[in-house]
């Protein structure tokens, strides 16, 4: 309990950090493609009102909290709830916020692998499959053992020792000798260059992209002017613009993508903010990440996949809408072999990402070691190596269970999208109702460097909640009470048909009840730690 306390380097350090944990695939991947499919410009009218409203005031709350509770020692989420509502269930209700990024994180270590591979393959010149679709959907399909459980392990297109089993391995394995490192020699010192580095990537990308011009003279129409108006311009004459606005998986789909886009509801910002000094500016800090991040998801992402996938496909691609791993792994590399210099720009592209999702990754294994270190007393190395085999064997069960990506999409759907609407409307629900929104903004507002104007403070405590409840009302009636065209593709068809689903989630509930023991066991070391502390005083 009294080991010395980790920091971070500088304030330039957590910035970084923070936008790292923030700028993933869902920046260059998950944003283009929804923009795509729901007419570009349109999409961004929810999107802009979801940023507003619950991107900026959760992530001010977030690092609110989190400097809050490392003030009174606590940088584990159990620990910093328990310091903000004392009450006995305060502590266990930070389970999600371990689980969240540690769960993600299983099936994110294996995404990371592929953009390793990808990157590596055009680098050396081994991703000109031809100019058929089809043959970047057998090759995707084939890596990551799309067809068959377990056969992940294959080494497809002739790439010695490239298997998606490999590149996952080194993926993880770079992950934690960072963590292992510390904050700030590992995670602060990686960001540091990395931040940096993918940006420059991700602008020289963007250039050759802004010259592409009109490549095929045949089709005039496919030019780089009318790529980006499909992405940006809005057309409120028809009735086509409104009907959209009505639509409410639209604006879920734009609130979700705010959650994954400034990592809000994860319970990593919470972590980080923690580790703060407690007169350090967190206002400007968490305003400057979150504008970071939205440059590198709206100036970058958007207006380099959306246009480029126009310019070579055509407008009739976007009436089939792609989802993220469709659109990254098997359309993009298609356009990229129609570009010139398509296989520079395609090592850029895909170690941009593979950079991006390193940064992701390590931010959250960081939650579950402050619970590991500070409620377990564990030293760095210990904590490492417990977390090491929990996410192994994770990892291990989405990379077996590789058949139509199941275990991934269970995990991800239960873990990366139902608990992050519940730990975010708890966040906030605890920050302007328990803690008081006044007593908050007085830890915001402490050491900062501008002045977060007052009605803030009415929608951290009366709109976000409401707006979070309603669009978590609406998604629950979407995907469990509405009458699908397909009852087969329902998750309640698959919990009760598919085992691979029952067997990741009884692995979710195993994971959730570890950890709430781990932090009935650091409870009773705190309560131990109080009762001495006060022994001590008398």
């Amino acid at each position: 309990m009294d080991r010395p306390k980790e920091a971070w380097g500088s304030r330039l350090g957590v910035i970084l950090a923070v936008m790292g944990s923030a700028v993933g695939l869902g920046n260059f991947l998950r944003f283009p493609g929804l923009a795509a499919q729901y007419e570009g410009g349109v999409f961004m009218i929810p999107y802009f009102v979801s940023l507003l409203v619950l991107g900026l005031p959760l992530a001010w709350v977030e690092w609110s909290l989190g400097r809050y509770g490392g003030s009174q020692g606590y940088n584990s989420t159990p620990g910093i709830y328990r310091s903000v509502w004392k009450n006995r269930l305060a502590p266990y209700c930070g389970v999600l916020a371990i689980i969240i990024p540690v769960m993600i994180y299983m099936f994110y270590v294996f995404i990371e692998g592929w953009c390793l591979a990808y990157s590596l393959r055009y680098l050396f010149g081994q991703m000109d499959l031809g100019d058929k679709p089809q043959l970047y959907e057998n090759y995707f399909n084939a890596f990551v053992g799309w067809n068959e459980n377990g056969t992940a392990i294959s080494s497809p297109g002739g790439w010695p020792l490239g298997s998606a089993v490999l590149f996952t391995a080194v993926c993880f394995v770079v992950n934690f000798v960072l963590i292992y490192r510390g904050l700030a020699k590992g995670i602060e010192w990686f960001c540091r260059w990395a931040m940096p580095l993918l940006v420059v990537c991700a602008i020289v990308i963007l250039i050759r992209v802004l010259t592409l011009g009109t490549p095929n003279p045949a089709l005039p129409e496919q030019n780089l002017f009318n790529g980006l108006g499909y992405m940006w311009n809005i057309d409120v004459s028809g009735e086509k613009c409104w009907l959209s606005l009505c639509d409410p998986q639209m604006w879920l789909e734009a609130s979700g993508q705010i959650f994954f886009s400034l990592s809000v509801g994860f319970g990593i910002v919470i972590t980080y903010a923690s580790y703060m000094k407690k007169d350090d500016d967190i206002a400007l800090s968490s305003l400057t990440a979150s504008a970071g991040n939205e440059f590198c998801e709206v100036a970058l992402g958007g207006l380099i996949i959306v246009p480029a996938a126009f310019i070579f496909l055509g407008k009739e691609f976007f009436s089939k809408p792609q989802d993220t791993f469709s659109l990254g792994f098997k359309t993009l590399p298609n356009v990229f072999n129609q570009m010139p210099f398509g296989q520079m720009i395609g090592f850029l592209f895909f170690f941009l990402l593979f950079l991006a999702a390193v940064t992701s990754s390590l931010s959250m294994l960081q939650p579950a070691i402050a619970l590991l270190e500070e409620g377990l007393g564990l030293r760095r190395r210990a904590s490492v190596a417990l977390l090491g085999f929990i996410t192994a064997v994770g990892t291990a069960l989405v990379v077996y269970f590789s058949k139509e990506l199941t275990a991934l999409d269970t995990l991800n759907f239960w873990v990366g999208t139902l608990c992050i609407f519940v730990l975010a409307t708890f966040q906030v629900i605890l920050y302007g109702w328990v803690l008081g929104v006044d007593r908050g903004f007085e830890e915001l507002q402490r050491g900062a460097e501008i002045r977060i104007p007052r009605f803030v403070k009415f929608i951290i405590k009366y709109v976000s909640p409401t707006y979070l409840l309603v669009i978590f009302g609406l998604w629950i009636h979407q995907q469990f009470l509405t009458i699908p065209a397909d009852p087969e593709k329902t998750w309640l068809h698959k919990i009760q048909h598919n085992g691979v689903v029952q067997l990741t989630l009884g692995f979710i509930a195993v994971v959730i009840v570890l950890f709430l023991l781990l932090i009935a066991q650091s409870v009773r070391r705190w309560r131990a730690a109080e009762r001495a502390e006060k022994e001590a005083a008398k």
